[in-house]
């Protein structure tokens, strides 16, 4: 009963409290306030006391840093803008957190300031989490994460937690600081399992939607739509284990600067046996390129791209209509890792690619002819056209549809021995079954979208 009165007066309080306070509690029942200035909807800076922002419209001016010991809360339903000339960033360094925790109904958007019409690829920076989990760089000094930011990021705690970011919206991100440090739409740099990141969904990203630089958070339910360069990229000894995920390529946009992939993935830049290994462990993804489409830009590349010394797990998932190979294996470690010492796993996915379906690094070790019977000894399927795999409308447009269609093979087929508790076991090969898990809360058209 005294749980209950104090709930009751707790949500009183809320009500009563001016719009710039809002009374939280942790799980301890500790009474927390963290403000928001109410002077301004303008965040800039270096924020050091946590700061909760109710449901509004709000300006990220310049790079934002959020620093050791600080909480930055945006309520379900808030809409976040870049300012157009002094482009926005928001950076969670290691100890601070976001809380980003939107609904279904009511997600919370991270989005070019321009207006309607006039948006595009790089008009703001992104998000960075960093955090404490192990990577595969040395830690004295720790690494400083990419994209001219001059944060650092890793550490020994794998369990370490940066925040939450729940239906989500990342749009029009991606700000190249230089040549080969660019911010991407989301960036985990050394993020640990403590972290929940579910229901995402990064569009037109200037850079790769998704970058994981080490760390072992685990996440669900993933989108990346009209990406310019990798739609998710894992490299410096990432740990972690991605259920569903959505890539879908848009034919003539890519980086003009290098090639655009589903999945690229490196141990480290010069593919040394640093250690932990880069090593995803990845299930239900369904990964769309051009499909050869009219206009398609020259720079798009493969499906799966594993080089440089990593390892991998990828099973029940769908890969289609990349101009080159949906599984590439691109260095003599990762192609002796998956094919002779069986520590990698290509099981049960469904294979197409408007060129090779397989190719390999090196055939002393394999050819593609060898890697192809191997996988499909192990539950792959290769198809000779994307349309045999039967999705129901998943190249870009402005209203895709990832569902399999009565009769796809992608309905059936799926294995979990072996996997990771983490992983749900679903019949379905792919993200999708009989239910489109990003109906209300994704934008397939954010270019006319108003805020």
């Amino acid at each position: 009963m005294k749980k209950i009165l104090f709930g009751a007066l707790a949500v009183l309080a809320v009500l009563s409290t001016p719009s710039c306070v809002k009374v939280n509690f942790d799980e301890g029942g500790t009474v927390t306030t963290p403000t928001v200035d109410p002077t301004s909807n303008v965040i800039t800076g270096i924020v050091t006391t946590s700061r909760f922002y109710p449901k509004g419209k709000y300006i990220l001016k310049g790079y934002v840093y959020v620093v050791d010991g600080a909480t930055v809360t945006f309520e379900a339903g808030s809409v976040i803008v870049s300012d157009i000339t002094e482009k926005g960033a928001l950076i969670i360094e290691r100890g601070a957190k976001l809380i980003a925790s939107g609904t279904k109904d009511n997600p919370i958007v991270f989005t070019s300031g321009k207006a309607p019409g006039s948006r595009a690829a790089g008009d703001w920076g992104g998000i960075i989490l960093l955090g404490k989990a192990p990577t595969n760089r040395p830690l004295d000094p720790a690494p400083v994460i990419e994209g001219g930011v001059g944060r650092q990021y890793g550490g020994t705690d794998p369990l370490d937690e940066s925040g939450i970011l729940r239906y989500v919206r990342i749009e029009w991100a991606g700000i190249a600081a230089e040549p080969g440090s660019e911010i991407n739409g989301l960036t985990c740099g050394g993020v640990g399992s403590g972290t929940v990141l579910e229901n995402i969904q990064v569009s037109f990203g200037n850079d790769d939607a998704y970058e994981f630089f080490g760390g072992t958070v685990n996440a669900k339910n993933l989108v990346a739509f009209g990406t310019a360069d990798d739609d998710f990229d894992f490299d410096f000894g990432y740990s972690g284990k991605i259920q569903f995920a959505i890539a879908c390529r848009k034919p003539d946009f890519v980086d003009g600067g290098d090639a655009g992939n589903g999945i690229e993935c490196d141990n480290d830049g010069s593919g040394t046996l640093a250690t932990p290994r880069t090593k995803p462990q990845l299930s239900n993804f369904t990964i769309v390129g051009p499909n050869d489409a009219a206009g398609t830009a020259g720079n798009h590349n493969f499906s799966n791209r594993w080089r440089r010394a990593t390892q991998f797990i990828i099973r029940n998932s769908i890969l289609m209509g990349h101009p080159d190979a949906g599984f590439s294996t691109e260095s003599d470690a990762t192609l002796n890792d998956y094919y002779v010492n069986n520590i990698s796993e290509f099981r049960n996915n469904l294979v197409h690619a408007t060129a090779l379906p397989y190719k390999t690094a090196n055939i002393a070790i394999a050819t593609n002819a060898q890697i192809q019977t191997k996988a499909e000894g192990q539950g792959c399927v290769t198809y000779p056209t994307s349309a045999a795999i039967m999705l129901t409308s998943p190249s870009y447009s402005t209203a895709p549809n990832f569902m399999p269609a009565t009769g796809s093979p992608a309905l059936t087929g799926a294995s979990f021995t072996g996997m990771n508790s983490f992983f749900g076991s679903t019949a379905y090969r792919g993200a999708m079954g009989t239910v489109d898990w990003t109906s209300t809360w994704t934008n397939w058209d954010p270019q006319n979208k108003v805020y």
